[in-house]
């Protein structure tokens, strides 16, 4: 029974019982035009119907199926050969040449679909070249078969194509329901999921926008020699931390999207700088040393910097949490060059526990790793090389791997990058000086911290701040102040920044509006457009960003 569905099963009982009921109607008229003969023969093959309903109500559907076919092809065919031609009882086999679409499986059982569809031709075709003398010489009167028998047949081959037609319909309805009801969950799990991570990535965003801002804060607050490296280290742990929540929203993305890379002027050398110095501390833990090997004549070159560091720490991580003993390494090297490009290797090679050869294929798919073993053991989410793999995809290259159980790996990619001058370098570095002095911003947000911060930042750059801490206290504050910029953040009590934004810009359409958000989906961006603002720049912002941007819209 396990191997036919219910659905069919049902299909070729009624089927069975339906042509016992036209074969018996049939029975009855031959009899009545006194064809004995032919009512005879009619009337032996109602027992095989039945009998194929018995049979497949059992679950032998295959014998069922193959009794009811012949003896329907057989029956038609015997019929239209004692009525003739003018009984058109022949047209019967067009609904017999579709009905294996019907009983048999087209995925499964395609030759049986060809087999009997093939049979009803046949029969049909030997009809016509035999002038319908197939099984018989006798013929009925054509006149009385055209007046009884032509009808009753038309109709019967109406009654079944349109139940084989109406049948049809209601598969392809209900398919196209399950296939709609299906997309309406997909979506919903979609949308549910964008949500999640939209509010997860507020959450978490809200205090690193702190860490970030606050690392800056002490840098430009002129620490002693000796605090430098740790506010460095500070600043740059907090754009480590905010590359592992692009993580997971990048592994959100990079099965629909593509990876968008920004390339500018970078020095590698400067900017790795900081790897091990953020790293050291868990190899230290572990007894490990983490060297770098760093070929001091790189040329300043264009490149993503922010997305070459999360392969970088993503690789280097997933080295120091699988080496035990022994070291970690990253090497950067010139390849080859030309007058305009440059081929730079990376590679992180570690003596750690190896990956068998089977599995290095595995660990570039999504949450998987080598074992389940090894996430016991190790933890982790399985993301870190899948999307290092897509990043560096991204960039024209591919990752490679080369391991051995018990000696450690060795993942290594070679890049081709455009060379930059040192003038563009100074471009992208120097420090802007902002011509912001005297003019007066909003901010509108609800975390004490970031309000903090916020201030810190805008009061250093000469702007004068004032403070609402919720949407509709903004929109009072605009009403009854001015303002050269409001900057606004999105998710907040009383009233949000969409709905803050909208009620402002019923009174005051002049007033620049720059979104500080927390979330990077595109549905966000959209509402903030449609909310009447002018821009948006994402929590944790840098500094300079954020002065760079208000400066744009305030001159604007």
């Amino acid at each position: 029974m396990s191997e036919f569905s219910r659905r069919r099963i049902k299909i070729v009982s009624t089927l069975c019982l339906l042509t016992t009921i036209i074969t018996i109607i049939w029975f009855f008229i031959a009899r009545g035009l006194d064809m004995h003969e032919l009512s005879n023969y009619i009337g032996a093959t109602a027992p095989l119907f039945i009998l194929s309903a018995i049979i497949s109500r059992k679950g032998s559907l295959t014998v069922a199926r193959f009794i009811y076919m012949l003896a329907f092809n057989f029956s038609v065919t015997l019929t239209a050969s004692f009525i003739g031609k003018a009984g058109s009882v022949e047209f019967i086999l067009m609904f017999a040449m579709a009905l294996p679409f019907v009983l048999f499986s087209f995925r499964r059982e395609r030759l049986f679909i060809a087999i009997f569809s093939g049979l009803s031709m046949t029969f049909w075709f030997l009809l016509y070249i035999t002038d319908f003398n197939l099984f018989t010489t006798t013929h009925m009167d054509p006149v009385l078969a055209g007046r009884y028998i032509y009808p009753i047949s038309i109709i019967t081959t109406i009654v079944l194509v349109t139940y084989q037609l109406i049948y049809f319909s209601l598969i392809n309805a209900g398919f196209y329901s399950k296939i709609h009801n299906q997309r309406e969950m997909a979506i919903e799990a979609s949308n549910a999921k964008s949500r999640f991570l939209s509010m997860m990535s507020h959450e978490i965003r809200t205090p690193l926008n702190a860490i970030t801002g606050l690392s800056h804060i002490l840098g430009d607050t002129n620490p002693r020699e000796d605090q430098k490296p740790n506010i460095e280290a500070l600043n740059y742990s907090g754009k480590i931390l905010l590359n592992l929540l692009n993580n997971v929203l990048d592994f959100s993305k990079m099965e629909s999207t593509k990876i968008e890379l920004d390339p500018i002027p970078t020095n590698i050398l400067a900017a790795v700088k900081q790897i091990k110095k953020i790293h050291e501390s868990s190899c230290l833990r572990k007894g490990i040393t983490l060297e770098l090997e760093i070929d001091d004549e790189l040329p300043i070159v264009w490149l993503d910097i922010v997305r070459f560091n999360q392969v970088i720490n993503n690789l280097v991580s997933n080295a120091i949490k699988f080496t035990d003993k022994g070291s970690v390494t990253l090497k950067i090297v010139k390849e080859a060059a030309t007058n305009n490009t440059i081929i730079i290797r990376t590679e992180i090679i570690d003596t750690g526990i190896g990956i068998d050869e089977e599995q290095q294929e595995k660990v570039w798919q999504a949450f998987a790793q080598a074992s389940s073993s090894t996430n016991r053991l190790y933890g982790g989410t399985g993301l870190g090389l899948p999307i290092v793999k897509s990043i560096i995809e991204a960039m024209g290259s591919t990752v490679q791997v080369e391991s051995e159980v018990g000696n450690g790996s060795r993942f290594y990619f070679n890049l081709e990058l455009k060379l930059a001058s040192s003038r563009e370098l100074d471009q992208v570095t120097q420090k802007k000086v902002h011509d912001l002095k005297g003019k007066r911003v909003l901010l509108v947000e609800d975390n004490q911290i970031n309000v903090m911060v916020g201030k810190q930042i805008l009061e250093k750059a000469n702007l004068v701040v004032d403070v609402a801490y919720d949407g509709l206290l903004a929109v009072n504050k605009v009403r009854d102040n001015e303002y050269d910029a409001l900057l606004m953040d999105i998710q907040m009590p009383v009233m949000d920044g969409y709905t803050a934004s909208k009620e402002i810009r019923r009174f005051n359409t002049d007033v620049p509006i720059l979104a500080l958000s927390a979330s990077v989906f595109q549905e966000v961006k959209d509402k903030m457009i449609e909310s009447g603002m002018d821009g948006f720049i994402f929590k944790p912002f840098d500094p300079e960003d954020l002065l760079n941007k208000i400066e744009e819209i305030v001159h604007k």
